[in-house]
């Protein structure tokens, strides 16, 4: 095992704030809650509290400075000498200390549990997704039991304090060199015990509840996307945090439009013959908060695939200023159908143009359809 002092990244004269000191900055550097699911940290944060909780106390000190780690071997401690077998343990052993600057710990050590998060979805259409909106949602989740105020003891009698554990939700044994505290195995580490459990909630200090919930969607919001109600999830038993509540977003397709990014896709009909000629067409867009139409000029001699730009008519940007552009697309159509005097007149046209249309169902009509 490595030398505890280095492990500090303290001489062997340190004074005991500074391995106090030292032991914090690597305490708050591999955290578990900074550094979640990160093994090599948490490694690196129970190597630091061991080291921390032999060069802490003098006699402990005095015996591994004599004797170095051949005393934690001798002295029976898990292997290579470790107090901790668990982050809940450091937990359990340092929790005032760590309650400076992380917080979500009882004064006596123990670690609250966090409420269970809960998932949602919730359907909106084209325009509610580009302006955002306001919801109502039915959400069941689990909340204080009314009976029993969330105590999980029957009407007239409260939990007890844990004889095991005298309250601290923690009992110490020894392990060889160390003293190792861990949950307390009666009360499960939460310092009290229910004697009579409630009949209402059979003890569980929860019951369901289905609630109305406001939810505001902002602009600018994608199918797929995720709101956050931070604390609207499962309360906790026992006073921890409650979870969060996750708003999966789904939104409905419009035929009129399509999403590119912040920009809107519209594809528009026109008349082969207003291509040519120009003119203007009514187009549909999703201005000032509401649906409707605008009048957009196209220019004669247009072309299938031709397009103009609506600059800042689009999607809000998210945590932005502004807005995408809509593109409008023209999509010429070519009828299949003539009267006799549409057909005269084109062929008249035809010969204006030095067209060779042959028959009466060829020529101009079939080249230009797709």
């Amino acid at each position: 095992m490595r030398d505890l002092y280095e492990v500090l990244g303290v001489a062997k004269d340190a004074s005991a704030s500074d391995i106090k000191k030292a032991y914090h900055r690597l305490a708050k550097q591999y955290h578990p809650d900074l550094n979640p699911g990160d093994k090599a940290a948490e490694e690196k944060f129970k190597e630091a509290a061991n080291a921390y909780q032999v060069l802490s106390d003098e006699e402990q000190r005095a015996r591994y400075d004599r004797f170095g780690p051949d005393a934690l071997r001798a002295g029976g401690g898990g292997p290579g000498g470790t107090g901790f077998n668990s982050v809940e343990d450091i937990f359990s052993a340092f929790g005032d200390m760590f309650g400076d600057f992380f917080g979500g710990r009882t004064s006596g050590g123990r670690r609250t549990a966090r409420g269970a998060d809960l998932r949602v979805d919730l359907k909106l259409s084209f325009a509610e997704a580009v302006w955002g909106t306001n919801k109502e949602l039915k959400v069941a989740r689990d909340v204080p039991c009314g009976t029993c105020q969330g105590s999980g003891a029957r009407a007239g009698t409260k939990p007890e304090t844990c004889s095991s554990c005298n309250g601290r939700g923690q009992v110490v044994h020894s392990q060889g060199f160390f003293m190792v505290q861990s949950v307390c195995p009666r009360c499960r580490g939460e310092g009290k015990v229910v004697r009579e459990a409630c009949v209402e909630c059979n003890g569980r200090r929860v019951q369901s509840e289905t609630s109305t919930l406001a939810v505001t969607v902002p602009p600018g919001v994608d199918d797929g996307q995720t709101l956050r109600l931070a604390g609207k999830g499962e309360v906790a038993p026992g006073g921890g945090t409650p979870g969060h509540l996750y708003v999966v977003l789904h939104v409905v397709g419009d035929e009129r439009f399509q999403r590119d990014g912040e920009d809107i896709l519209t594809e528009v009909p026109v008349s082969f013959v207003k291509a040519a000629l120009g003119g203007e067409v009514e187009v549909p867009v999703l201005d000032d908060n509401c649906e409707g139409t605008t009048t957009v000029e196209i220019r004669p001699g247009t072309q299938p695939g031709d397009h103009v730009v609506r600059k800042g008519a689009g999607v809000p940007r998210i945590g932005k200023t502004g807005r995408g552009d809509q593109v409008v697309r023209w999509k010429v159509e070519i009828p299949t159908k003539l009267s006799g005097k549409a057909n005269e007149l084109l062929r008249e046209l035809a010969v204006e143009l030095g067209e060779d249309v042959k028959g009466k169902k060829g020529g101009l009509f079939s080249r230009l359809k797709k």
